[in-house]
This record gives structure tokens, sequence and C-alpha cells, in this order.
């Protein structure tokens, strides 16, 4: 965990590029939890794409880009799939694209800072209770609207417009509601946090898109990430579509792990 902290403490900002424009809003039904558990069906999921910049006196900086999947169980998110490319390259492996495939609480992580430090034959590392989304989880979505819970969270307080609800929250009022959060984040620096999000749903009620945005420092206390603003765009297509997600091939997989030297 050391290794991953330091690694990603370490990226800096890259070639600045515009935000997305926002998806037009679309008038919701009254209770978008209910038709977000009615697509809990196994087999079932989701599809999505994450997009983080860097805002830094006011400029954004394009960071990384996610795309991924959620296969649902009878009570929500049984397993998600994700793969990351940053927008800088390096010889460390901190910027190398990176697969994390999660099925209930194992994860199986393919690239990034694992690329170097896996044994011989071996592509993927295996990791009881890992993060969501490997390193890249922590400058991508925390916020996870495909839970009931926290969707509900962020719809008890926001304000309501034409389908799209804003508001804030805080990562101690994540972190007691979402499992996505806790996983995705286990270490950070300030629970309070306050994070600023704008949701948009569907005629059909369910997440069509989601910001967020909050203080580079919640997650690392210290100085180079002072006046740094994280800022994630997700989309969401394909609710009810078929989605599998399997675990790697056994035998490509290790929960051993190289030491620096070799």
């Amino acid at each position: 965990m050391k290794r991953v902290i330091a690694g990603i403490a370490g990226i800096s900002a890259v070639t600045a590029v515009a935000l997305v424009t926002a998806t037009p809003a679309h008038a919701a039904p009254a209770d978008p939890v209910k038709a977000l558990k009615s697509q809990f069906i196994p087999g079932k999921g989701v599809k999505f794409t994450d997009r983080t910049v860097l805002i830094v006196d006011g400029k954004s900086t394009h960071f990384l880009r996610r795309t991924g999947s959620f296969q649902f169980g009878k009570a929500g998110i049984a397993a998600s799939d994700i793969s990351a490319k940053y927008a800088a390259t390096d010889s460390t492996g901190t910027f190398a694209p990176e697969r994390t495939i999660r099925i209930g609480t194992t994860t199986y992580t393919q690239g990034g800072i694992y690329r170097q430090k896996l044994p011989e034959g071996k592509s993927w590392y295996k990791d009881q209770g890992g993060m969501t989304g490997g390193a890249s989880g922590w400058l991508s979505q925390l916020v996870n609207v495909a839970e009931p819970a926290t969707l509900k969270t962020l719809l008890s307080s926001a304000k309501q417009a034409h389908g799209s609800y804003s508001g804030t929250t805080t990562f101690a009022r994540l972190a007691k509601v979402s499992p996505w959060f806790r996983a995705t984040l286990p270490i950070r620096s300030s629970d309070k946090t306050v994070v600023t999000f704008k949701l948009t749903l569907g005629r059909n009620g369910l997440p069509q898109r989601l910001t967020t945005s909050y203080p580079a420092t919640g997650l690392f206390d210290s100085d180079a990430w002072e006046g740094k603003t994280v800022s994630v765009e997700t989309r969401f297509t394909g609710w009810g579509s078929k989605v599998s997600i399997k675990a790697p091939p056994a035998s490509k997989v290790t929960t051993k792990l190289q030491s620096d030297d070799g």
C-alpha cells in the first residue's frame, strides 16, 4: 500500500484540455433509488466511462480516462471490470495502462504499478480485499451512484432541476454508506473533504452523467497538491445490458510480487 501511495503522490499533470460539455437533462421519476434497484438482475449490468482532469489556477489538465462495466447480482454490484489509461507515460509503471477486475472483494490487477513486479509467466496480481480500480482509482470517480445507499445520500440533500441534482457531500458521509468509496480510497488525508456533485438522470430515472470535484489535499496531505482540484466526469450507458465478468485464467495469476531489485 505504501508503494501505491508513493507512486500516486508523485504524479504530475500534463497537457491541458477543456472539460466535456454537459448532457441535456431530462425529467426523472419520483424515486430514482427504486429505479436503480430494479436493475439488480444477475447477469445484467451497465457500462461507464470516467474522465479525470486536474484543475490548477482555473486551468484544466487531462489526467486519466477509464472505461468499465458493473455486473449486478440481486443485492447490487457483484463484479466490476475497469481499464485505465493515463495521459502521461513513464518507465516506472506508475503511468502504465491498468486493468482491474473485482469479483466480490477479490481484485485482479494487470499492468500499472505491478507491471514490472510480477513473476515470469504471470500477468495478473490477485489481492483479497484490494482496491476497486487499482491505483487509478485514487484519482478517478470516488462516488458510485450505482449503489442505492450512495445515490440516496446524494439525493437527500441535493437541489433538483429538470432531472438534474446538485449539491455537496463529504468523504466521511461516503465512507459511511459506500463500500465502493471505502475500497477505492482506503487511506485518505481528511474525511472532512467536501465533494461537489451534479447528477443527471435519464427519463428512466437511472444515472446518466455524474460530475464530482474535490480538493486534491483531501487525498494527499502534501504541499505539492495544494491549490489543485480533482474533477471527474462519469457517463453511464447500456443499463440492463448483458454483462459477464470472470476472473483471469488461474495460470496467469499470482499473489506474489517481486522486490524492486528483482
